[in-house]
């Protein structure tokens, strides 16, 4: 992938009739973002009807605290490429562990590996929907 490929990236996102992102499709959009910028440990849970606050969880997992925060830049920028801007963002200074971008019906979180596994949200969410996501990395690359 180019330098300029990279710059023009803009994840699709499909709007509701009011001109609300579809939670679905923004998970899934926020999963390949992170997945194109080196996140690992992507998931994306259906916690609808289980919490009253949101829809769907991102979680990623970043390699260094530089990372979390470049990971949560590129989520915002991207997906404010595709239309959609972030409610809140929680944990904007250097050095942060876990920073938060909440969407409403969809929050992501980026933690470096030690804060995803202190805080372990993978075992409070044990009981959510996994979302399959496909990566349109290989897909693109082939083309």
């Amino acid at each position: 992938m180019t330098e300029n490929e990279n710059t023009e990236y803009r994840p699709a996102v499909d709007f509701e009739s009011e001109g609300v992102a579809e939670p679905l499709s923004l998970a899934k959009a926020a999963y390949r973002v992170l997945d194109r910028r080196s996140g690992e440990k992507l998931a994306v849970l259906g916690v609808a009807g289980k919490i009253n606050y949101t829809d769907y969880i991102v979680l990623c997992t970043a390699k260094s605290t530089t990372h979390v925060r470049l990971l949560a830049d590129e989520l915002e920028y991207r997906l404010g490429l595709a239309g959609v801007k972030a409610d809140s963002r929680e944990g904007r200074g250097d050095g942060n562990s876990w920073i938060v971008v909440d969407y409403g019906a969809v929050m992501a979180h980026v933690f470096t590996a030690e804060a995803r596994e202190f805080y372990n949200l993978d075992r409070l969410f044990s009981d959510a929907d996994r979302i399959e996501v496909e990566s349109d990395i290989q897909g693109e690359t082939e083309a």
